[in-house]
Order: C-alpha cells, then sequence, then structure tokens
C-alpha cells in the first residue's frame, strides 16, 4: 500500500511551500488508495514555537487535507511526534555504530570552529577511529560527545529521483553529519530515515533542498537494511524569478491568506498548479478532481512564481459558486462596522455583492457606501462623462422623489430622463449618488431603494434637496 507523510517542524504558521508538499503527498496517497500521514518533527527545541502544532492541524483541517494517521488520530506507527521516539533513536545509532557506520565525537565547539577558520569544509574525522576504551572513558567522565555519520571518503551514490531522474552525487562532497545530538535528540538527517521506515513511508514527497543530501539518507538505509522509499523533490515556490517565496517578504502562510479574504480551497486550488500540471490546462479543480487526475508526470523540473492577482481571480470564481446563504454568512462580519443602527436588507446587500468580490475583504470596501450618506460631498453630482452639476441635480431631485414613489422605478426615470432631454445616465447618475452620497455603489437606483427600503430612501432624497436649496 502506498503510503506518504508531511513531517513539519513546529515553528510557526504553516507555509504556502509547506501546505503544497502535504497537497501532493495527500493527492499521491488517495489517488492511489493509500494512506497519508502527518508527523511532527520537533527535535530541535530551540525554534520550537507554543501552539504551533495547533495551527499545522488546523491548517491541514481548513484546506481540506486531511490525514489518516497523526497527533490526535492515533495510529499503528506511533508516537507521531518525534520528541517522544527519542529511544528510538538511539537504539539504531548504536546499531549503526557497531556496523561502523556512525560513531562518538568528542570534538568541542572551539575546536570545530578552528577547523572552519582555517578553511575547512566539513569535519575532518578526527574521532573516528578512537578506541572502544577510550569511548568508554570519556563517556563515563561525563564528556559530551554526538554520534556521527560514517560517510565513505572515495566512490558516489546514484539514486533515481521521480521528477529529476537519475542523481548521482560523489561522497567526498557529503559531510559526516551528526545524527544524535549532545543532548540526545535526533537530527532530521537520522531521524527522518528511521520514522519513515518504521512508519512505512513507501514514497517521500520533499523540497528540492533534500535532492543533494539523499544519498546520506540512502546510505542509512542500506547500512540498516531497509528498503528505500520511492523519492519525488519539489522545486520551490518562487516571489520572483530570483527568491522564495518567504514570510519576510509578507504574506506566505496558509493562515494570512485566508485573513485576506481568500477561500481554503481556492488557495488549495492554486498551489496544487504551481509545479504540477493536470494536462489538460484545467486551472478550476475540487479537492475530488484534484485526486483523480494527480499524477507524477504532471510534477515540474523549474519552479512556479506565485501570483497573487491568479490567485484572485480564482478565489472569484469559487465566491460566485458559493451557496448565498454561506455567502452571506462570511460576510456579516464585514458589514459590522458599517449603519449598524439603520435598517438594511443585508441579506440583498449580499446578494448584491456574491458577485463583485474576488476575496471576501473586497466586501468591506465594496460596502463602504453605507456609511457615505453621512458625509455627502455635493460635488459628486459634478461629472464630466455626463456633463452634470449640482445645479442640474438640484432641478431633478423634485422628479426623482417623485420617481421614488412610482410602481416601475426604472420607468419613471426613464420617462424623466426623456422628459428633460437627457440621457438616461445622467439622471441615473444623479439619482444614486443622491440615494448613497456615493460614486461607486454595487447596484443602480433601483438597487439602491430596494436595499434601504423606500421610506429610507424618499428621507435621503427630501434630505438632499434641503442641502441644495
Amino acid at each position: 500500500m502506498v503510503r506518504t507523510r508531511f513531517a513539519p517542524s513546529p515553528t510557526g504558521y504553516l507555509h504556502i511551500g509547506g501546505l503544497r508538499t502535504a497537497l501532493y503527498a495527500y493527492l499521491y496517497a488517495k489517488k492511489n488508495g493509500g494512506k497519508f500521514i502527518l508527523r511532527i518533527e520537533d527535535t530541535d527545541r530551540t525554534r520550537e514555537v507554543a501552539g504551533a502544532v495547533d495551527i499545522i492541524i488546523s491548517a491541514l483541517d481548513k484546506a481540506g487535507i486531511h490525514y489518516d494517521e497523526g497527533p490526535g488520530v492515533g495510529g499503528d506507527c506511533g508516537p507521531y511526534v518525534q520528541s517522544e521516539r527519542k529511544e528510538i533513536y538511539l537504539k539504531y545509532a548504536r546499531q549503526l555504530i557497531e556496523s561502523g557506520d556512525a560513531y562518538y565525537c568528542f570534538c568541542s565547539k572551539e575546536r570545530l570552529a578552528e577547523m572552519h577558520e582555517k578553511g575547512a569544509t566539513k569535519y575532518d574525522k578526527h574521532c573516528l577511529h578512537l578506541s572502544k576504551q577510550e569511548i568508554q572513558d570519556r563517556i563515563a567522565r561525563g564528556e559530551q560527545y554526538v554520534i556521527r555519520q560514517n560517510i565513505p571518503e572515495s566512490g558516489s551514490s546514484t539514486y533515481h529521483d521521480e521528477v529529476f531522474g537519475d542523481v548521482t552525487v560523489d561522497f567526498k562532497d557529503l559531510e559526516d553529519n551528526i545524527l544524535i545530538k549532545s543532548d540526545g535528540m535526533p537530527t532530521y538527517n537520522f531521524a527522518n530515515v528511521i520514522d519513515d521506515h518504521l512508519m512505512g513511508i513507501t514514497h517521500c514527497i520533499r523540497g528540492v533542498e533534500y535532492l543533494m543530501s539523499t544519498p546520506k539518507y540512502n546510505l542509512l538505509y542500506d547500512a540498516l537494511g531497509w528498503e528505500r522509499p520511492v523519492y519525488m523533490h519539489l522545486q520551490p515556490i518562487m516571489r520572483d524569478s530570483q527568491h522564495k517565496l518567504s514570510k519576510r517578504d509578507g504574506d506566505a502562510g496558509f493562515e494570512d491568506f485566508l485573513k485576506k479574504g481568500f477561500l481554503p480551497h481556492a488557495i488549495v486550488n492554486y498551489i496544487a498548479l504551481l509545479g504540477w500540471n493536470p494536462k489538460d490546462n484545467r486551472e478550476k479543480l475540487s479537492m475530488d478532481e484534484l485526486v483523480q487526475c494527480f499524477s507524477i508526470d504532471g510534477l515540474q523540473k523549474s519552479s512556479s512564481i506565485f501570483d497573487e492577482t491568479k490567485m484572485r481571480w480564482l478565489n472569484s470564481l469559487y465566491v460566485k459558486e458559493l451557496d448565498p446563504e454561506e455567502f452571506h454568512k462570511l460576510a456579516m462580519p464585514y458589514y459590522a462596522e458599517y449603519c449598524p443602527n439603520k435598517k438594511i436588507d443585508y441579506r440583498y446587500l449580499s446578494e448584491l455583492l456574491q458577485s463583485r468580490v474576488e476575496v471576501l475583504t473586497d466586501i468591506k470596501e465594496r460596502a463602504a457606501f453605507l456609511d457615505a450618506f453621512d458625509n455627502f460631498d455635493l460635488g459628486l453630482f459634478v461629472n464630466k462623462k455626463w456633463k452634470t452639476t449640482v445645479d442640474m441635480a438640484k432641478e431633478l431631485i423634485d422628479d426623482c422623489v417623485a420617481a421614488t414613489d412610482a410602481p416601475e422605478l426604472n420607468t419613471a426615470l426613464e420617462q424623466l430622463a426623456e422628459k428633460k432631454g437627457l440621457k438616461k445616465g445622467q439622471v441615473l447618475w444623479i439619482y444614486r449618488i443622491a440615494l448613497t452620497g456615493a460614486a461607486a455603489t454595487p447596484g443602480g437606483g433601483e438597487e439602491m431603494v430596494k436595499l434601504f427600503g423606500k421610506p429610507e430612501a424618499l428621507r435621503r432624497l427630501k434630505a438632499v434637496k434641503e442641502r441644495l436649496k
């Protein structure tokens, strides 16, 4: 059975790049009738952020990426938090020491720093040939140590990646990385191998930054007599042609985009297309459709540039398809600061806005006209396109008041324009501004009358009439 995993570090928010990795692992597992596992890699306790695990789990849930095994869900391969698996790693580290594939290292930070100052680019295997007795004595004296992987000094390793094909790395370019730190906790380089094997991970999907270090992991698999997983390395998501999408450069987290008014699946849909092509050029895909058409041969070797404008467009399609009641529920918080004590048909306002917004935060701007009447600027009546003036508005207001009482408002305004020898647009411009005090509204005069109700519409027109005297 196919088993994939997402193994984030609990260092804060869920980055868009991390979400895409989780998504691809989820899609591949589901496409092949397999399972998707969540594992928390918290071995670096210095970088851990309180509450980050809950943030990650919440984000995955909102994104519709539901894991089959992991924290809070359980499974046969737990625990799924690395800090709870410390003794497991120590067991295999000692096994590697016995086979000669790892060794104790007692070098101080000062010695390592001195090596680098003299131009060394990697560890020099200084502690590799310590005798068992010397090792025992130094441990007994309480000296701090780490356990390092013993990388061959010559030769090379070749492995196959499903995206990049065959990858060859010379061992001389690899360092004897630390497997177990001085605090007894494993490094990522070691823990991910042990956990992937023990959790039955068949396909390892991760960032391209691990492409050249994968031979180190393969040496561990081979030394322990384990089968290597299938590898798929993903190119990063870029802010532009030179820079990765980064929190330092602005919003790059899933939750950030939710706060900006994007719908969860619109984000998921968009990032699915950043590094993968469904072949049929479709751009709007439900989660079920993503599962059905996801394939390895659609993964791209080149990086993708994040285009928020494109994601806004895609989001607008999802907004338009929302159930009207659901859109209204999502819109209500944005209305809260406008006209709180006035009777407005907010459900109708939602009906007017749903086709006019790309992201939910657009609602606040689109609804700003609700408060415009209290700060009415009579200069809005002046419009070069329609050749309207304040004097023209003054002349037409009486007839506009009468039009509001007419059964067929649109017909009444058309007759008024004909009577005055004006274009219909000139009358509609003045009428809408007189009702709202705003240059832009989601709908014309008829819609605004329905929104405010006829009594309020008349009150507004009469108030403007008094100001124009």
